[in-house]
């Protein structure tokens, strides 16, 4: 790839997690089975004075932990697990290498996010960094490559601040063995639209308050029912069906 952004050799490396096997190809012959079986490229570790913030975070899409080096790299991961739409997130799924002004490029995105319309290839950066020069210049280069093959590129930086702590806080709702079958399905199926957050909790479902609570934000969190996200998630709130219902 030139600096005008004429494609030349790239090459794509994975390592498979049930193998642990390394395997490259040629990027144009990649396939989201490949990358879907991937696992993370990099491994961190933490140690004293590290100025980036990494860690596991268990995911109701993917039924098991996906990591993440920063705290923007995490709202990204919820944003994309309360996503109905995305079947699968991995994190650093591949290596990318290519040539580009005469000299070999290599990159590792954040993550790759595939949904109902296909593959998303996701970079994850603040907006403070996006001006400096070789962070645009290697998100460039990759978008080329990534658009080339007819997938999707995101860069994604900083959500709005209300519906990052709506998504945050509804997170801690996700995992299903933590609630009752029974009581989900009933204030799933519940004729909730229209009402206001505090008349759902309000219900007598047959359970203590307190469950019956969580519950109805499990809920929110499958989005069996939504509300208005931009807004701060108050008992005033209004719930409308959503499109996991």
């Amino acid at each position: 790839m030139s600096g005008g952004g004429r494609t030349a050799d790239v090459t794509v490396s994975v390592r498979n997690k049930e193998t642990l096997a390394e395997y490259s190809t040629d990027w144009g012959l990649v396939t989201t089975d490949l990358l879907s079986a991937a696992m993370p490229w990099r491994t961190f570790r933490w140690y004293r004075g590290q100025k980036h913030y990494s860690g596991t975070y268990w995911s109701s899409t993917e039924r098991s932990h996906v990591i993440y080096e920063s705290r923007l790299e995490l709202a990204r991961l919820q944003y994309a697990d309360f996503d109905v739409a995305v079947r699968r997130i991995v994190a650093q799924p591949f290596l990318l290498k290519t040539r580009v002004d005469r000299r070999v490029r290599r990159h590792v995105p954040d993550f790759l996010l595939i949904d109902e319309q296909g593959p998303i290839v996701v970079d994850v950066k603040p907006l403070a960094r996006l001006g400096k020069p070789k962070v645009s210049f290697t998100l460039d280069w990759t978008r080329k490559i990534v658009e080339g093959h007819g997938w999707r590129y995101e860069v994604w930086s900083e959500p709005p601040a209300t519906e990052h702590e709506n998504i945050r806080f509804l997170a801690g709702f996700r995992n299903p063995r933590c609630f009752n079958d029974g009581l989900v399905e009933s204030i799933r199926h519940h004729e909730l639209a229209g009402r206001t957050l505090g008349e759902a909790l309000s219900i007598d479902f047959g359970a203590p308050p307190a469950l019956v609570r969580s519950a109805v934000f499990h809920a929110i969190w499958n989005q069996y029912f939504t509300v208005d996200m931009t807004e701060p998630l108050t008992r005033s709130a209004i719930l409308t069906k959503g499109p996991g219902a």
